[in-house]
């Protein structure tokens, strides 16, 4: 008999629409390596947090949605995705038999030696660019973007499926200089299908006094309509 797989989520959401093309049935898998000074989930960062499931049981809930996700599919979210390797992998792969389209949604911040095969298996990466600038991006998530450029230049390599997603923080990423660099860069890569620039915004602040955790941008201001129509022009 072989051995049932299972991994540990934080949360799934059985009708969501902002995570990949059409509506969509998304997991959101438990722990991270990062710790994103503007996280909206830093309760997934615990390795240890969240519900053990398996993946047959995850594929019931799936199944039982298929007529709302059907011109959509399925994305697998975090919490860093890449953390839960077999777990990941088996999820995509019956995913994928059952006729789901499936999307990662990964800052990529693990070496792609480790992750290749849960990108392989996917449809389709949603690519969390915290800031092309290393210094800069080691600030922000206490680690550096060699892992994240590393996992671009991989799907370019194999014509993977890219959306690209890059949060506009006041003072750290809202910068035009910062900005034209990052478009320049996207610019001749052929992977990428699209970049979706994610306003900062303070939704998750009670989570952060809930952990007890140091809000580090408590003083930032969420970006005006015009910061956001200067960055969205620098990218078209």
């Amino acid at each position: 008999m072989n051995r049932e797989i299972s991994g540990r989520i934080h949360s799934i959401e059985s009708f969501g629409t902002l995570d990949g093309p059409g509506v969509r049935f998304v997991v959101f898998l438990q722990g991270c390596p990062l710790r994103c000074r503007y996280c909206h989930n830093p309760d997934t960062w615990s390795v240890s947090g969240g519900k053990e499931i398996t993946v047959t049981e995850l594929m019931r809930q799936i199944e039982s949605c298929r007529n709302f996700i059907s011109s959509g599919g399925v994305t697998l979210s975090g919490g860093e995705v890449l953390m839960q390797k077999e777990f990941t992998v088996e999820l995509l792969q019956r995913c994928r038999e059952q006729g789901f389209h499936t999307a990662l949604d990964t800052a990529g911040s693990l070496p792609i030696e480790f992750s290749r095969a849960m990108i392989d298996a996917a449809d389709l990466l949603l690519l969390d660019i915290k800031s092309l600038d290393s210094e800069l991006c080691q600030k922000l998530t206490g680690q550096d973007n060699t892992n994240t450029l590393s996992t671009l230049n991989y799907c370019e390599k194999i014509g993977k499926a890219v959306w690209i997603r890059h949060v506009l923080i006041p003072g750290w990423t809202l910068e035009v200089s910062k900005l034209k660099s990052l478009a320049t860069y996207l610019a001749d890569f052929k992977c990428v299908q699209r970049v979706d620039l994610l306003p900062f915004h303070r939704m998750a602040e009670f989570k952060w006094k809930a952990l007890k955790c140091q809000d580090f941008l408590m003083d930032t201001p969420e970006p005006t309509p015009d910061e956001l129509e200067i960055a969205e022009r620098i990218f078209r």
